[in-house]
């Protein structure tokens, strides 16, 4: 990653190894109206879809996140459920998971600082055992009966300081396991992993919380941190491939922001995931007021949505894996299509129709989140990924605390529905807008051709003042 203005080392998106290659990226490049949004070659031949376990250093550190990560859900289904049981309000549960990504908001770009500054392992040993603790405590206070409410709040909020630095210390420190040439089928496996495990973990904490309580699952969860300590330690660091850290000095944020502000090609994706994250992805607080309110069901029937909307996503995540470039069209297109679909899922007249619809919801929102995260990355300075990442992560979870009370309100206040319905319909026109916004930046127009055997929906490049409309060359729809 560039260090700053006039670094001549910042690779254009679309190196050989960076494939963001999309529509408006590449006629931009060519127009020279936006740059550091540069045209590359043809997308690379697709590999495996699990081509990056065949790295050990990597296969230890998917295998402990498998474990670690089944306990995160089941840590999550059992606090939303509990603060429910507390409250029985959406609301409190807004607030919960508002406390747990406020220390994003506030203090995210400071940990990409610190994520780029300091050996990401061991940065990485630290987090994942104050997040450990965490679990544990709540363990304790739930199975001794004196759990109050303010306790889940204060846990929630200590998780996500630690959050704080190990959200970019771990997504900068998958380059460093595989590589440039394995990094985004190293990310989609992430997502397929994190998503395996939310299939395993709502299950088992739905079992758990119907015949023993939720401090079973939080024992769990705090007791599940070991396995990614324990691969974090038997890695072979001669393995990893050398990242130079940046030096400290000052100005290191401000020099982050500027990176971004510059690149079209990151700055839109971030913007799009932002509104995203805020208002389309607050599923604790519908899912719940769903099981509670609308279908009057318990914690089977919470853990079952959530398990329909893991199968959806790890789908999304496999299919992601297999993907040999990742297109900001598919990120607009996805991002429009989940909106939709969460429109259709706060009007489903049957709780069948509903459940239905929360499987590929799953696979469309994991797609946004694998295809921004990927293309992010890959067109990143890799002396700037830590701070870049942090933005992204600060911007998509850290709009949780502005997002999720609001929304918790809405919610309490019209109901479940209009709660999801509200959510939606920010989601499709924040994905419509900036996909003009992305096209006007590329010097692309929309053509509607409605003759048969014609593709009906194209952008194509504006033409230049005075030259025939017929002139225009239809560019390679995406992948």
């Amino acid at each position: 990653m560039s260090t700053g203005p006039g670094a001549p080392s910042a690779p254009a998106p679309n190196s050989d190894h960076d494939t963001v290659s999309d529509d408006a990226t590449a006629t931009a490049s060519a127009r020279g109206t936006a740059p550091g949004i540069a045209a590359g070659p043809a997308a690379p031949p697709r590999k495996g879809t699990f081509s990056s376990l065949r790295i050990r250093n990597y296969r230890l550190f998917a295998t402990g996140q498998m474990v670690s990560n089944t306990g995160t859900w089941m840590q999550r289904i059992a606090q939303d459920w509990l603060v429910l049981s507390l409250t029985g309000s959406s609301a409190a549960v807004g607030i919960t998971t508002a406390l747990q990504f406020l220390p994003m908001l506030l203090f995210g770009l400071y940990g990409g600082v610190i994520a780029d500054r300091f050996p990401k392992r061991k940065l990485l040993l630290l987090t994942q055992s104050a997040m450990g603790l965490t679990g544990l405590a709540l363990a304790g206070l739930t199975l001794s009966g004196r759990v109050e409410v303010w306790h889940v709040y204060l846990v929630a909020l200590l998780l996500g300081f630690a959050t704080v630095v190990d959200n970019p210390a771990r997504q900068a420190f998958v380059s460093e396991m595989v590589g440039q040439d394995d990094l985004r089928n190293a990310v989609s496996l992430n997502s397929a992993n994190f998503q395996s495990a939310r299939l395993i973990g709502p299950a088992v904490a739905g079992v758990l919380i119907t015949a023993f309580g939720s401090g079973w699952a939080f024992l769990f969860n705090g007791l599940s941190f070991i396995a990614p300590l324990t691969g974090l330690l038997m890695m072979r660091t001669a393995e990893l491939h050398k990242v130079d850290r940046v030096p400290r000095s000052k100005g290191q944020l401000r020099e982050g922001l500027r990176y971004v502000s510059r690149r079209p090609d990151l700055i839109w994706p971030i913007v799009l995931v932002g509104f995203i994250g805020t208002f389309g992805f607050n599923f604790p607080i519908w899912l719940t007021a769903f099981v509670y309110h609308v279908y009057h069901q318990g914690a089977g029937t919470y853990a079952l949505f959530n398990g329909l909307m893991a199968a959806g996503s790890l789908i999304g995540a496999l299919l992601a894996a297999r993907r040999a470039s990742s297109r900001l069209r598919l990120l607009v297109g996805a991002a429009m299509l989940f909106g939709a679909l969460e429109i259709t899922a706060a009007l489903a007249p049957s709780f069948w129709i509903f459940a239905a619809l929360l499987a590929p919801i799953g696979m469309v929102g994991l797609t946004i989140n694998v295809t921004a995260n990927s293309s992010v990355q890959m067109a990143t300075d890799p002396l700037m990924r830590g701070r870049v990442m942090s933005l992204f992560m600060m911007v998509f979870m850290g709009g949780t605390p502005l997002g999720a009370p609001v929304v918790g309100w809405v919610t309490d206040a019209f109901g479940a529905r209009i709660g999801f319905l509200a959510g939606g319909v920010v989601s499709l026109a924040a994905a419509g807008l900036i996909g003009l916004v992305l096209a006007r930046v590329g010097g692309l127009r929309l053509r509607i051709d409605l003759r048969r055997g014609h593709q009906h929906l194209t952008f194509v490049p504006r033409a230049p003042e005075g030259a025939a409309p017929s002139g225009e060359k239809e560019l390679a729809p995406a992948a």
